[in-house]
């Protein structure tokens, strides 16, 4: 995230971040929006309480903020179908691995690393999709491979995606917003949206 914020304030980003949401109150996204002026906020059951619709209020705030498009960018839970269907096509993921066959319930993180490794892959990869109510199953917008080396680790691994997610996920934006990365129809992503 920060490296999107990054992206709007120097102009190689056409967008404007309208707010930031996270489950988890400590979070550094939370820090890093404030940091950057941009509204931030700590939705969960912890805070809200017991039986509060969070779903309902992640809907509410993102609309209240005139948001257009979502980027998630490590939110790990599920997003609930209020907020999926008013931002259908419109919510964007990035995700650690090669998709469809190393997403899915568990798989984050080191998980998928470790995963990619056992299996004897040649290539490990970054994926920006679109989010639905599976976990990482929308269709992938963008991605790219990401060799795997002879002794690699999951750390070493992970080290390596990691060191390139933030300026792949800036270089897919600036697509989605120039308009030369074909989204699904439906879509209203163009030059200037708001995230």
């Amino acid at each position: 995230m920060k490296a999107i914020l990054e992206a709007i304030r120097a102009g190689r980003l056409s967008a404007v971040a309208r707010a930031a949401i996270s489950n988890n109150a400590d979070a550094p996204a939370l820090v890093h929006a404030r940091a950057f002026g941009v509204p931030a906020y700590h939705l969960s059951q912890t805070k809200l309480g017991p039986g509060a619709d969070v779903d309902g209020e992640i809907a509410a705030t993102l609309a209240a903020h005139g948001v257009e498009l979502v980027i998630l960018s490590g939110y790990l839970r599920k997003l609930g179908s209020m907020t999926l269907t008013r931002y259908r096509g419109r919510i964007f993921n990035i995700h650690p691995g090669p998709l469809p066959l190393y997403g899915g319930p568990g798989m984050f993180g080191r998980h998928v690393h470790e995963a990619v490794l056992a299996a004897g892959e040649r290539e490990s990869a970054i994926a920006i999709h679109l989010v639905d109510e599976e976990y990482d199953r929308g269709p992938v917008l963008a991605h790219r491979a990401v060799p795997i080396e002879p002794g690699d680790t999951a750390k070493t691994l992970a080290e390596r995606v990691q060191a390139l997610e933030p300026q792949f996920f800036v270089e897919t934006l600036r697509r989605i917003a120039a308009g030369t990365l074909a989204l699904p129809p439906g879509n209203i992503a163009g030059a200037g949206e708001s995230a």
